[in-house]
C-alpha cells in the first residue's frame, strides 16, 4: 500500500525534502518557535529547489527575515480584537461579520496576517462560544452576510461545517454565506461529495479563493474548483500583492485569467498588511498602483479585481487603485487619463461651451 505523503511542518521535514538547506537550521528553528508552518505535498511538489527566487517556495517555506520587526507591525495589524462582541466574531462593518470557528490551516503563509492568532497553539471555538455567535447574529438584524475565516473554515469535518451553515441558515436575516479558503489549491482533495454537501444552503454561498500565483491553479486545483462551482456555488478570488512572488503586471495577468477560466472572479489584490516580520513581503502601494494601470489595459473587465488597504487598526477595507478622474475647473468638467496615461477633456451634459466633441486628447 502506497503511504500517502504528509504535510511538512517541521524544520527537519524541510531539509529532508531538501527545500531549505541543513545550514539554516538554527535560525529556521527561532522561525518555528514563533510561526506555525505546514507545507502540503501540493505545495512542496511545486516548489522548484533549482530557483532560490522560487515563488512558490518564498510563500509558504519559513525565512529569517520573519524575525526582523519593523516598528509599524503589529500583532493584530487589521484590529480583529478592536470589533470582537464574543469570542470568534469579529463586527467590523455594520452589515457583515467574520467568524472563525478553527485557528488551523492546511497551509501556514508566510505573510498571513494573523500569523499571531493561528497554528497548532491557538484555540478554535467551542460549541459553547459557536452558539454565543449565533446568538449575537441573530440579536442583529443588520447582519446581511457572515464570512467564514479563520483559520481555513474548510478544513473543519464535514459534519461540524454543515452544522455552521444551517444554524447560519436559520437566521432568517442572513442572506450570504461567505467561506474564505486556501483548500482548494493547496488540498484540493478535500473538496469531495461530503464537503459540498455540508455547503448546501437555501441562502447564497460564496466561496473566496486564495491564490498568488498563476502556478498554484494546478489541474488538480481547478478540478476541484470545478467541482465547487458545478454544484452552484459560485466562486470569487482573493490575492496578496507580494514582492517576489507576483509584483508583476504578467504575472498578475496570467493569475487573473486564469481564475476567469475557471468560472472564478477575481474580487479582491490585497496590499499586504502590516503583519509581525513580513516586510520582504511588502510592494509599495505606488507599485501596486502602477500595476493595476497596467492591467486595466491588458485585462477584460471580468479579469479585474479591486486593489484594496486594510487600514490599519480595525477602519475597514477601501480601494486604493489609480484614479483616472479629474475635476477641472470649469463647473461639470472632468479630465480622465486612460490606461496609458493620456489626458482627455470630458463634459458631464455633453455640451462642450467650445462646441467640440465629448471627448478631446489634451
Amino acid at each position: 500500500m502506497t503511504k500517502t505523503p504528509a504535510t511538512l511542518r517541521r524544520v527537519g521535514d524541510l531539509i529532508d525534502a531538501g527545500l531549505v538547506p541543513a545550514a539554516e537550521r538554527g535560525v529556521l528553528e527561532a522561525v518555528a518557535e514563533r510561526y506555525a508552518i505546514a507545507v502540503t505535498p501540493q505545495m512542496a511538489g511545486l516548489i522548484d529547489r533549482a530557483d532560490i527566487d522560487d515563488p512558490i517556495a518564498r510563500q509558504f517555506l519559513p525565512d529569517a527575515r520573519e524575525l526582523r520587526h519593523a516598528a509599524a507591525e503589529n500583532a493584530d495589524p487589521i484590529g480583529d480584537h478592536r470589533h470582537m462582541p464574543v469570542r470568534g466574531l469579529v463586527h467590523r462593518y455594520p452589515d457583515r461579520v467574520l467568524l472563525k470557528p478553527s485557528h488551523a490551516c492546511p497551509v501556514y503563509c508566510r505573510f498571513c496576517f494573523r500569523r499571531e492568532m493561528v497554528g497548532p497553539g491557538g484555540d478554535g471555538m467551542n460549541a459553547d462560544e459557536l452558539d454565543a455567535a449565533f446568538a449575537y447574529i441573530a440579536a442583529n438584524p443588520t447582519i446581511w452576510e457572515v464570512i467564514l475565516t479563520g483559520g481555513d473554515p474548510l478544513i473543519l469535518a464535514p459534519r461540524r461545517l454543515a452544522g455552521i451553515i444551517a444554524a447560519l441558515s436559520s437566521i432568517d436575516h442572513v442572506a450570504v454565506i461567505r467561506l474564505h479558503t486556501r483548500v482548494p489549491v493547496v488540498d484540493p482533495d478535500r473538496i469531495d461529495a461530503a464537503l459540498l454537501q455540508a455547503l448546501r444552503s437555501e441562502k447564497a454561498v460564496f466561496v473566496a479563493l486564495h491564490a498568488n500565483h498563476p502556478r498554484e491553479l494546478t489541474e488538480a486545483a481547478a478540478m476541484a474548483c470545478r467541482r465547487i462551482v458545478d454544484s452552484g456555488i459560485p466562486m470569487v478570488s482573493q490575492t496578496v500583492l507580494l514582492k517576489g512572488v507576483n509584483d508583476d503586471a504578467a504575472v498578475l495577468e496570467a493569475l487573473f485569467r486564469r481564475f476567469v477560466a475557471l468560472r472564478i472572479k477575481p474580487y479582491y489584490l490585497h496590499q499586504t498588511d502590516l503583519a509581525p516580520g513580513t516586510a520582504h513581503f511588502r510592494t509599495t502601494i505606488k507599485k501596486g498602483r502602477e500595476l493595476m494601470r497596467a492591467l486595466r489595459g491588458r485585462l477584460s473587465g471580468l479579469c479585474q479585481p479591486e486593489y484594496v488597504l486594510d487600514i490599519p487598526g480595525g477602519h475597514g477595507k477601501v480601494p486604493i487603485g489609480p484614479g483616472y478622474l479629474q475635476e477641472a475647473e470649469a463647473p461639470g468638467c472632468w479630465n480622465v487619463s486612460d490606461y496609458r496615461g493620456e489626458s482627455h477633456d470630458y463634459e458631464e451634459s455633453g455640451e462642450l461651451a467650445s462646441g467640440g466633441a465629448i471627448f478631446t486628447k489634451s
